[in-house]
C-alpha cells in the first residue's frame, strides 16, 4: 500500500501546471482532491514520475454568476457546493447531489473538477452535468476549449481530454428548469450508486440522465423528450433502452435495470412535485 516514487509539483497558476504536463507528457498526472488517484497509486495500479497538485491555484476555486450562466472552478469542493446559498437557490440539484457523495470528510476534499474529469461511471456529478447541459473548459498548450459534458465521456475512465490538458471550469447555462431531483440507490452510506437518476422538468422541457448504469454517464435524449411530452412510462421505456448495466459486486444487470426504473420514477415524481 505504498506508491512508487514520483516528483511532486505544486504550481501556483494554470499556465505553469500546463507547462509541467507538456514537458513530462505521459509521465505526469494531475491531482485535485485525490480520492480517485491516491488509492490507485497506493495499489500501484497507477504509476507516474511526476504528480502535479492543483491545490495552490486559487483561480480554480471559485463560483461566479451572471445572467447567462454559472461558472464553477475545478477546485471547488463538494462542501463548497453544499454551503453556497446562491448556487443552491439557482441550481438546487447540485446541492442535493453533493450531499449524496460519500461523507463530510470526503466532501471537504473532493473537488468538482476531479469528480467530472476522472471518467469514473460511478461518480455522481457527471450525469448531473449532462442533465444540465454543462460545458467543461479544458486548458492546454494550445489554449482553451470547451467541450459539452454530453460529448466528454468515451468509455470508463476515458474522456476526450488530452494528457496535457487540465479541466479548469464547469459552465452551466441559466435558467435551470424548476423541477429537479437526484435519486440514488446504494448499498451503504458512502458507496457508489447501484443506480442513480437525475431529472429536470419545467417550461415544457425535461432532461434525464443516469449514473453507474453504463461505462459512461448516460443522458437520454429520447427519455427527455418523452418526459417533456408528459409520458412517464414512455420515458422509463426509453431510458431502459439507453442504459447498459453490467453485472458486478453490486448485483446482476437485470437487478440494476430494476433499480434504475425505481430511482427514475422516484426522481420524476419528486421533480414534478417541486414544479408546483
Amino acid at each position: 500500500m505504498i506508491p512508487s516514487g514520483f516528483e511532486y509539483h505544486r504550481p501556483e497558476n494554470v499556465s505553469s501546471a500546463v507547462e509541467i504536463l507538456k514537458k513530462h507528457g505521459d509521465d505526469a498526472r494531475v491531482i485535485a482532491g485525490g480520492h480517485s488517484l491516491v488509492p490507485l497509486m497506493k495499489l500501484r495500479m497507477a504509476e507516474m514520475a511526476h504528480l502535479v497538485d492543483l491545490q495552490e491555484i486559487a483561480e480554480l476555486r471559485r463560483i461566479s454568476f451572471n445572467r447567462d450562466n454559472v461558472v464553477i472552478g475545478a477546485m471547488t469542493t463538494q462542501a463548497e457546493i453544499v454551503s453556497n446559498g446562491q448556487l443552491s437557490s439557482l441550481i438546487p440539484i447540485l446541492r442535493e447531489t453533493a450531499l449524496l457523495i460519500s461523507d463530510p470528510q470526503v466532501r471537504n476534499m473532493g473537488t468538482m473538477g476531479g469528480n467530472v474529469a476522472h471518467g469514473d461511471p460511478g461518480n455522481d456529478m457527471p450525469a448531473v452535468m449532462q442533465c444540465l447541459d454543462a460545458g467543461y473548459t479544458l486548458s492546454g498548450p494550445d489554449g482553451t476549449r470547451t467541450v459539452k459534458a454530453r460529448d466528454f465521456y468515451e468509455s470508463a475512465y476515458f474522456t476526450v481530454r488530452s494528457d496535457d490538458e487540465i479541466l479548469t471550469g464547469i459552465t452551466i447555462p441559466m435558467p435551470v428548469m424548476s423541477g429537479y431531483a437526484y435519486e440514488k440507490q446504494k448499498r451503504k452510506i458512502g458507496d457508489y450508486a447501484i443506480a442513480a437518476a437525475a431529472v429536470l422538468i419545467g417550461d415544457g422541457k425535461a432532461s434525464v440522465a443516469f449514473t453507474n448504469l453504463s461505462d459512461t454517464p448516460v443522458w437520454s435524449a429520447s427519455a427527455s423528450r418523452a418526459l417533456a411530452s408528459g409520458s412517464i412510462e414512455q420515458c422509463v421505456d426509453c431510458a431502459m433502452d439507453a442504459i447498459e448495466p453490467q453485472s458486478d459486486i453490486r448485483g446482476p444487470a437485470e437487478f440494476k435495470k430494476h433499480v434504475a426504473k425505481v430511482v427514475l420514477r422516484r426522481a420524476i415524481h419528486k421533480a414534478m412535485e417541486r414544479t408546483k
